[in-house]
């Protein structure tokens, strides 16, 4: 679990991360937060705002070569992942650009929003990259693998064999769950709003 504090470090909201697996549903039950007023932070939206910044597609470029880039200049993100999925080496160098930036930005985005009580990190690979150590508290919003294969094959037109491979990148849901402060169990039916509510009503309690 990360470390446990009991009011808001001077200057600043806590941080909570919401995390999952892939297909988990994080979406939704950032749906549920925001409409408690919380101000959230998606790492994947903003890491993809990124491949618009000359700097960083020079890093890109150098990294990869020209192999992932289109004619028009533009990344082909999909030529990307076909790479750092297949090669573990690769991924770590591409997370080392990206994740040192994305941090910055949500410390920046927490400073915008300092009179809030808490303030949401959201990321599927938070424990992957020792954001937790980062943060005061956890949520794990939690779905288990079959239902989320399922969830995924429709959105994403995947194959199982594409998604075995990402979700090989991550730890398994259940150890995410277990490591977690907070556990939202997002199945149909289930009342994520009222579960959501009460994991607002605790932290709320930590300020």
């Amino acid at each position: 679990m990360s470390s446990s504090r009991n009011s808001n470090p001077a200057g600043r909201p806590l941080y909570v991360a919401v995390t999952g697996g892939i297909g988990c549903g994080k979406t939704t039950v950032l749906e549920q937060f925001r409409l408690l007023g919380v101000p959230t932070f998606i790492a994947d939206e903003v890491a993809g705002n990124y491949y618009r910044d000359p700097a960083f597609l020079q890093e890109v470029r150098g990294l990869f070569g020209g192999k992932v880039f289109r004619p028009d200049g533009s990344v082909d993100k999909q030529a990307i992942a076909s790479i750092v999925f297949a090669d573990d080496a690769m991924l770590q160098r591409l997370n080392a650009l990206v994740h040192p930036r994305v941090w910055r930005d949500f410390v920046a985005f927490a400073e915008q929003h300092a009179k809030a009580p808490y303030v949401i990190f959201e990321s599927a690979i938070v424990y992957e990259y020792a954001f937790d150590k980062k943060v005061d508290k956890v949520v794990c919003v939690y779905l288990d693998k079959e239902e989320r294969m399922r969830r995924l094959e429709l959105r994403d037109h995947a194959t199982r064999a594409q998604l075995e491979a990402r979700m090989a990148n991550q730890l398994s849901a259940e150890e995410k769950m277990m490591r977690a402060d907070y556990v939202i169990l997002n199945y149909e039916g289930n009342p994520r709003a009222r579960q959501v509510q009460h994991v607002h009503t605790s932290l709320l309690h930590l300020v």
